[in-house]
Order: C-alpha cells, then sequence, then structure tokens
C-alpha cells in the first residue's frame, strides 16, 4: 500500500486492488442517500456499488445522511475512461450554506491516452483558491482505487491548523458528497479541450459506503475532537518521517500546480504557505 500525499491537502491513499469482501460491506442506502439527478444513478451488488452517470441532459450525485466534524473518510473509486475530457468525478466533505468549508478531490477527465490530473482545494468560510494539482501515475479508469481525507483539529493531511496566525481552518460540520458534472470551461487545458458528448453517457463507480466519523446534528463541530475517537489521537496531528518522505516525493515528481507558487495570483505568498 503506498501513500501519497501533497501540500495544504488531503491525504490520498491509493489500493490497486479492492480490500475485503463485499459481501460484509456497508450498503449505500445505511449511510448516504442520492441527492440529485436520481435516474442518471443505478444501485449495483446489492448497494455495495453505485454508479453516477452523465449525459447532455444531466449529471448526477449523491451525498451522506449525516454531517460530521471530523474523522477518516474514504471511497473507493473508479472514474469514467476513454475520452473523459471535460468531466469531473468529485468526491469531497462540505458544510452547507454560502460561508461554507470544503475539502475537494477532483478528478479532471482527459483525453485518452492523456493522464488523469487530480486537484485539490480548501475552502473556510466560503473562501477557496487553494488548488493544487498532480498528474495521477495511475490508471484510475482501470481499476478502484481507495482515496482517504483524514480530518482533526490539527490536520487535513497535510493542511496545518495555522488559525494562531490568522489562517482559516475547516471547523464546520460537513457532508460527504460524491458527484459526476460537467466542468468544460475549465477542467481540461484550462478549457481548451470540450467535452464530447458522443462519448457519452459517461459513468463513474463508487464503493465502501462505511463511514469513521464523528457524527454532528449542527455546523458546530467542537465535540468532535475528543481523543476518544482514534483518528484525533496525536500520532495523526503530524506525518511520519517516512510519510513525509513520500509526500515530499510525490509533489517533486508529479505536482504540476500548487496554490503557493503561483506569484501571478499570489504576490505575497499566502501565510499557510510560508
Amino acid at each position: 500500500m503506498g501513500s501519497q500525499s501533497f501540500i495544504f491537502l488531503l491525504l490520498l491513499v491509493v489500493h490497486v486492488a479492492v480490500q475485503g469482501s463485499m459481501d460484509t460491506e456497508t450498503s449505500f442506502d445505511q449511510n448516504y442517500e442520492v441527492v440529485w439527478g436520481d435516474d442518471h444513478v443505478v444501485s449495483l451488488n446489492q448497494g455495495k456499488e453505485v454508479q453516477l452517470t452523465m449525459d447532455n441532459c444531466s449529471g448526477s450525485g449523491f451525498g451522506s445522511k449525516m454531517a460530521y466534524g471530523s474523522g477518516l473518510f474514504q471511497m473507493r473509486i473508479k472514474v469514467p475512461n476513454r475520452n473523459s475530457a471535460g468531466i469531473v468525478t468529485a468526491f469531497y466533505l462540505s458544510s452547507k450554506g454560502g460561508r461554507h468549508d470544503e475539502l475537494d478531490f477532483e478528478f479532471l477527465g482527459n483525453r485518452k491516452g492523456k493522464p488523469y490530473r487530480l486537484q485539490t482545494n480548501v475552502f473556510v468560510d466560503g473562501q477557496g483558491n487553494r488548488e493544487q494539482r498532480i498528474r495521477l501515475w495511475f490508471d484510475p479508469t482501470a481499476h478502484f482505487h481507495t482515496y482517504r481525507i483524514l480530518w482533526n483539529q490539527h490536520q487535513i493531511v497535510v493542511y496545518k491548523n495555522k488559525t494562531n496566525i490568522g489562517v482559516g481552518y475547516p471547523s464546520k460540520g460537513m457532508q460527504i458528497e460524491a458527484t459526476l458534472w460537467d466542468a468544460e470551461s475549465w477542467a481540461t487545458n484550462g478549457g481548451k479541450t470540450k467535452t464530447d458528448w458522443s462519448y457519452a453517457p459517461f459513468r463513474a463507480s463508487f464503493q465502501g459506503f462505511d463511514v469513521s466519523g464523528c457524527q454532528v446534528l449542527t455546523s458546530n463541530a467542537k465535540n468532535c475532537s475528543s481523543d476518544k475517537y482514534w483518528w484525533n489521537r496525536q500520532k495523526f496531528w503530524q506525518l511520519d518521517p517516512v510519510r513525509q518522505s513520500e509526500y515530499e516525493r510525490i509533489k517533486h515528481k508529479y505536482m504540476t500546480y500548487d496554490y503557493c507558487t503561483d506569484r501571478k495570483r499570489y504576490p505575497e505568498i499566502p501565510l499557510e504557505c510560508l
């Protein structure tokens, strides 16, 4: 198992093979529900797998029934294959309201034979613009891979809590969401490569619907910092030396964009990037 993470974002852990038996897994309906595009969502294997589809009429998406204030959130995902330019498959956490918090995985489709890029972002009180992108060195369309977001009061691996120097940090209760949608205006080559609808319907598949998180009934997530939850314990406050080294290697080899180094957008380095 390899552990890849990159600065100011979420933990990406990749498993080439699906682990465990689907016979004992949590079904979709236990923790999730369809939130849009009902007729573009297909349930498979007695609810152990869900397929989102998109055509030129609609995309689709689902979300968790509960909101969470900390935890380890994961999903096994297989993104659309063939010519998927302009198509975004998203797995993310988001609170409600205009000044929302959000943690994003966005898989940016591409022409056949071209690599997928994974874009990540962190929103605090409605303010994002913390994009980073890596070129995926494996084929996310051929197999299911597991993607994880670890979030506690100290870090969203590896976006540190630096509220002590005035940097925003997500603190609202957030729901887990997954969507498949058309973003041809920006997703591939800055919007120059458009969606080819002759390849529709596009399909993204999801497995693994169990949740390890602290449930909240309101936007207040303060009660979710207790060390009774294993993900809040001190060993998860920062990356260990092995994962830190791996993070540096992935960042150096595969990162294609980092807002921290974009002096056109940010003439002054953002505080969290110092």
